[in-house]
């Protein structure tokens, strides 16, 4: 049996803010900044008309995905990390989208030679992590994300997973503080990799 490695999608392994950036000029007349991690606080109209509300915010997301994933490109090192991260471990693409768009991401990782289970989820990601990790079996797990939330909540429910806090989107990082609730923060795939695969040889659970 071989540890585990639960990684997120948008902004671990796809860009996919500096797409919604040009979308949302391009269909909508909308700016995005990248210099803050708060989708919502984020958006604005051209010509100082009202911020979007929350409901026509969600709108604007459910109109990129999946209609504009075809977009999206991949991380730097990505692919290749996953690919040598595969012969110590099973990994499975835990994505915060409807389970409509789950064929879509499939598709659109396998362009980039990503073939890995991918599972859907809504909300905070502790509980299908939990759930993740007790179906697997093994006591080494690993979980790659950018939002500091889905580190605390995977705290909270799976404490003896090791949480890496990754944000790869270059223009944002910058502005995004390390998660408290995570073991470390790596922004590059190269790097990200050597710790990911420290935490497999070492062969312990993170120390709940």
């Amino acid at each position: 049996m071989k540890p585990l490695l639960i990684c997120d999608c948008d902004e671990v392994l796809v860009h996919m803010v500096r797409h919604f950036r040009d979308w949302l000029d391009e269909a909508h007349d909308m700016e995005f900044a990248l210099d803050r991690h708060d989708f919502f606080g984020s958006l604005s109209r051209r010509g100082g008309g009202p911020a979007p509300t929350h409901d026509e915010a969600w709108e604007l997301l459910h109109g990129f995905f999946p209609g504009q994933m075809e977009r999206q490109t991949l991380v730097p090192h990505a692919a290749e990390a996953l690919a040598a991260l595969a012969k110590q471990a099973d990994i499975v693409i835990l994505t915060n989208l409807v389970e409509e768009c789950r064929q879509p991401r499939i598709e659109q990782l396998a362009r980039f030679g990503i073939t890995h289970r991918v599972q859907c989820n809504s909300g905070p990601k502790g509980v299908p992590v939990a759930r993740l990790v007790a179906e697997h079996g093994h006591p080494v797990t690993v979980f790659v994300d950018d939002l500091a939330q889905h580190h605390a909540s995977v705290a909270e429910h799976a404490p003896h997973v090791h949480r890496l806090h990754m944000v790869s989107e270059p223009e944002m990082a910058p502005h995004v503080p390390p998660a408290p609730a995570a073991h470390a923060r790596i922004d590059d795939w190269r790097r990200a990799e050597t710790w990911i695969a420290a935490r497999f040889a070492e062969g312990r659970a993170a120390p709940g």
